[in-house]
């Protein structure tokens, strides 16, 4: 039997990292982890590709070659799973989906011949089964949660390792908070499942030893949704990387209360963690009451996330606007907020209801939903009503990211991060950093008109900071990719008086 595993494009967006990801000669952020997971389950005698539409393309003779072709995909990827479908149906080729896109929004894709829905430890082996006995179904489905110590390590060598910035790793599934926007809950449960330490050794073992010398991505909902077995694992990650001699450095999700933890960041940083995802979302203290995000209720997230920085993290940030109790004044306090905050890589968004969640089902009860989610919650639409006023929050978003994303607001923030960043976790050195510097000057100190910022941040941080440094510089980078981005949405904003925007 052969099998084509089928990853589709991404388009543009901000976590694309499309446009900086050329600095280190990459040409995606991470691998399709879930199609390398489920490629391990298949039977020895089957064959297996895989194609990542992100990376390369997808020939009709790929397709012509399978039996089955698997897709799995988000929903930003709709767009490009709907054109492989129809190449497929042209060819005659089944097709076999699953993954996030397909959980919610099946009826989109009549044409599937198979979905493979919720986890795949449990309804793939089912699919096996029945394509064993030559009774295949159109729906796999179950609400059983299985133990995640049963799932296989990935098949690294299926993937061109040299195409990408990252790898990733998944060590638990859920997560202990659900906050009304959020489809984990719904996906994953509300009990963190992990997998053993020895587990995730395992696996980067394999990882390691295929010669992957770079950041891996932990891509959990909540790295830390159990504190005492996340600690456990950070300890046994320690002794690995001291055995091992091994500076590969890691990342993840976590929410704010991480820094509430001394044990906790020390084990962090010691097992090679230096850089946190959090979502703050918003200033507002009705707000983040109102879509149920108690842990960052009550507290000074500004105060939390510097703590982050003093104890070596690198934090990035998500925040959205538009909930019920946001009104004309949210947009400043959202700048003030995210510049104060010191957060370069702030992923400003606006609310989205996305299928499943306690949003959707109450802005459906509400008569309020306009249509499904694109899955994008930076491409400037939204798919309810908002009781802000639809004008108000489109031109309110656009003038937070032309603030935030402007060159001096930029810069800024990043001098806020240089200046409480405390460097602790090496990583190794790589030939394509160099050159990744030399770029950063040519585009953003001598191409740039702007460029007295960056010459400003650089001097400041090579001099005073200068442990520091390497972190500039990809910030810079970044920039590259969201000035790109956000270039079609940099547009004047004319803002009247009286409670409303200012220019």
């Amino acid at each position: 039997m052969k099998i084509l595993l089928v990853y589709p494009q991404y388009p543009e967006t901000f976590w694309s990292f499309k446009y900086s990801l050329n600095f280190i000669k990459k040409k995606a952020l991470l691998p399709p982890l879930g199609l390398i997971t489920i490629a391990s389950m298949f039977p020895e005698d089957f064959e297996t590709k895989l194609v990542d539409l992100n990376i390369e393309n997808l020939e009709d003779k790929d397709i012509l070659w399978a039996d089955f072709v698997f897709i799995s995909a988000m929903i930003t990827q709709k767009d490009s799973a709907y054109k492989i479908v129809k190449k497929c149906v042209e060819l005659n080729t089944k097709t076999v989906a699953g993954g996030p896109l397909f959980s919610g929004l099946d009826y989109e894709f009549p044409e599937i011949d198979h979905f493979v829905m919720d986890e795949g430890e449990i309804t793939f082996p089912m699919f096996l089964e029945d394509l064993k006995n030559n009774d295949l179904k159109k729906y796999y489905r179950s609400d059983k949660k299985p133990d995640m110590k049963n799932t296989p390590v990935p098949r690294w060598e299926l993937i061109k390792q040299d195409a990408y910035a990252r790898m990733p790793v998944q060590y638990s599934r859920g997560c202990p908070y659900d906050c009304e926007f959020c489809d984990v809950v719904r996906l994953n449960g509300k009990i963190p499942r992990t997998k053993t330490p020895e587990n995730i050794i395992r696996e980067l073992e394999v990882l390691f030893d295929s010669g992957w010398k770079g950041s891996v991505f932990f891509v959990d909902d909540n790295f830390i949704g159990n504190k005492n077995e996340t600690k456990l694992l950070l300890k046994k990650l320690i002794d690995w990387r001291k055995e091992k001699k091994c500076k590969m450095t890691f990342m993840t999700e976590v929410s704010l209360n991480v820094a509430d933890d001394e044990e906790l960041m020390f084990y962090l940083r010691e097992a090679g963690f230096n850089s946190l995802f959090i979502g703050l979302e918003t200033p507002s203290q009705e707000s983040l009451a109102e879509c149920g995000k108690y842990q960052n209720k009550n507290r000074n997230i500004i105060d939390s996330v510097l703590t982050l920085y003093k104890n070596g993290f690198l934090v990035s940030a998500g925040f959205i606007v538009g909930f019920d109790n946001d009104d004309l004044n949210i947009f400043k306090r959202q700048i003030d907020f995210i510049q104060k905050t010191g957060v370069v890589i702030a992923m400003i968004g606006l609310l989205q209801a996305l299928p499943g969640t306690r949003l959707y089902e109450r802005l459906k009860k509400e008569n309020r939903l306009l249509t499904d989610s694109s899955g994008n919650n930076t491409d400037f639409s939204i798919n309810f009503i908002p009781k802000i006023g639809y004008d108000e929050l489109i031109e309110g978003y656009k003038h937070i990211v032309n603030t935030v994303y402007s060159k001096k607001e930029y810069y800024e923030r990043a001098l806020v991060f240089v200046k409480n960043y405390n460097h602790y976790v090496d990583e190794y050195f790589k030939s394509e950093y160099l050159f990744a510097l030399f770029k950063s000057i040519f585009y953003m100190g001598i191409l740039d008109k702007n460029r007295f910022y960056y010459w400003k941040t650089f001097f400041i941080s090579l001099i005073k900071y200068p442990r520091a440094f390497t972190k500039f510089i990809a910030m810079s980078i970044y920039y590259a990719h969201f000035k790109k981005v956000f270039a079609d949405y940099a547009i004047p904003i004319r803002i009247q008086s009286n409670n409303k925007l200012s220019s």
